[in-house]
C-alpha cells in the first residue's frame, strides 16, 4: 500500500474517534438533553485511551482495507482483513461487528482478533461500522448491520469469499447486533465475546457478579449506554431483535459459542440464554451450544493490550478460531485441503 492511502486509511478512522465531542458540541439532535452531553464530553478521553492502548494492532498496520459498504441510510466504514498466502477457490466468510455501548467504539478494535482469524481460519474477515448514539438511537445500529450482512452475502466472491460458509460474531453491543441481524441471514456459526443479549432492563438496573467493585468505576456514564435503547425499551419488549436473549433456536446460527468474563454484570443473561437455548436444542446432536466463562475476567477484556490477561485472551482466541473451524468442516470446507 502505498503512503497516500494507507494514511486515507488512518486518518478515515478520526471523525469517528472524536465523535463523543462533535456529538456533545452539535446543535442537534436538539432534544439532547445538557447531561448526556456532558457524560459526552466525559467518554471522549476514553474513546481516545481505546484506541491508543491497541494501537499496536491498528495504527502502522497494513493489514486490512477500508471500505464503506452501503445501506439504507448511507454507507458504513468497514475493515477487510484477506487471508493471507496462496489459497484456491473461495474463502469462508466471517462478521465482526465491534463494541462500544451503542456511544463509542470503532471497527478497529477487534484488528487483532480479525487479523488473527483471517490468517488461521483462511477467511475474509469484514470488521463493520455503524451508526451510534446518541445522535442515532434504535434501530439504526441494527439497520446497519443487517444491510451490511445482506450486501456482504450478495456480493461475497467481489471479496473472494464464499457467502454458504458465513460466520458472524462481535463483542459487548457488538455481539449481540450480529446475533440479532443473524436472525434472518443465519450462518453457520456465532462467537460472542461478553455479548450484550439483554435490554429489557437498564445497564444500572443489571445485577452485579461477586467479585465486582462496590463503587462502578463507569456509574456516570451509565445513562449514556442507555440512551440507544432507553426510550424504545417499553414499545419492544418481546422484540428478538432489540432483545437477542429472546431468540429462538431456528433464528440463531447452528452453533453457538458464547465468551464470558466472569467479573461483568453482562454475564448472568449470557448464562440464561445459553441454557435456554440448549434446552430448546435439545437432542439435536449436530448443533452446538457453548459457553466458556474466563475466571478473573471483566468485560472487555478480550479487546485490551496483550500485558492484561494475555494468557486467557490467546487461550480464547485458539478456541474460538477451533469452533469456526470445525463448523466450516461440517460444511465441506477444510483450511488445510486448501492450502
Amino acid at each position: 500500500m502505498s503512503l497516500l492511502p494507507f494514511l486515507s486509511s488512518k486518518l478515515s478512522l478520526l471523525p469517528r474517534l472524536i465523535s463523543p465531542t462533535t456529538t456533545a458540541l452539535s446543535p442537534s439532535p436538539s432534544p439532547l438533553p445538557l447531561h448526556i452531553r456532558l457524560r459526552l464530553l466525559l467518554l471522549q478521553p476514553l474513546n481516545v485511551l481505546a484506541a491508543l492502548l491497541i494501537s499496536p494492532y491498528w495504527l502502522l498496520s497494513t493489514r486490512y482495507t477500508v471500505t464503506y459498504i452501503p445501506t439504507r441510510h448511507g454507507s458504513c466504514r468497514c475493515l477487510i482483513f484477506l487471508p493471507r498466502g496462496a489459497r484456491q477457490g473461495l474463502a469462508p466468510l466471517h462478521i465482526d461487528v465491534h463494541g462500544g455501548g451503542w456511544v463509542g467504539g470503532f471497527a478497529e478494535q477487534d484488528a487483532r482478533w480479525c487479523g488473527v482469524l483471517s490468517d488461521r481460519a483462511g477467511a475474509v474477515v469484514v470488521s463493520v461500522g455503524y451508526r451510534i448514539a446518541p445522535a442515532h438511537i434504535y434501530p439504526a445500529a441494527h439497520d446497519d448491520v443487517a444491510d451490511i450482512l445482506t450486501y456482504l452475502i450478495a456480493h461475497a466472491r467481489d471479496f473472494g469469499a464464499d457467502a454458504t460458509l458465513l460466520t458472524v460474531g462481535g463483542s459487548s453491543v457488538g455481539g449481540g447486533l450480529a446475533l440479532c441481524a443473524a436472525q434472518t441471514q443465519v450462518p453457520l456459526a456465532y462467537v460472542g465475546f461478553c455479548p450484550a443479549l439483554d435490554f429489557r432492563v437498564s445497564p444500572g438496573e443489571k445485577s452485579k457478579p461477586v467479585g465486582f467493585p462496590r463503587t462502578d468505576p463507569l456509574k456516570c456514564l451509565l445513562p449514556l449506554f442507555d440512551v440507544y435503547a432507553g426510550e424504545e425499551r417499553a414499545k419492544h419488549l418481546e422484540d428478538a431483535k432489540l432483545h437477542p436473549i429472546l431468540a429462538g433456536k431456528d433464528v440463531v446460527p447452528r452453533d453457538v459459542l458464547v465468551v464470558g468474563a466472569e467479573i461483568d454484570v453482562l454475564l448472568a443473561e449470557q448464562v440464561d440464554f445459553v441454557k435456554r437455548l440448549k434446552r430448546e436444542v435439545g437432542d439435536e446432536s449436530e448443533r452446538r451450544i457453548e459457553i466458556v466463562i474466563v475466571e478473573g475476567a471483566f468485560h472487555g477484556f478480550m479487546e485490551l493490550p496483550s500485558f492484561i490477561l494475555e494468557k486467557e485472551r490467546v487461550e480464547i482466541f485458539e478456541r474460538s478460531i477451533a469452533f469456526i473451524k470445525e463448523a466450516h468442516k461440517k460444511a465441506g470446507y477444510e483450511i488445510d485441503k486448501k492450502r
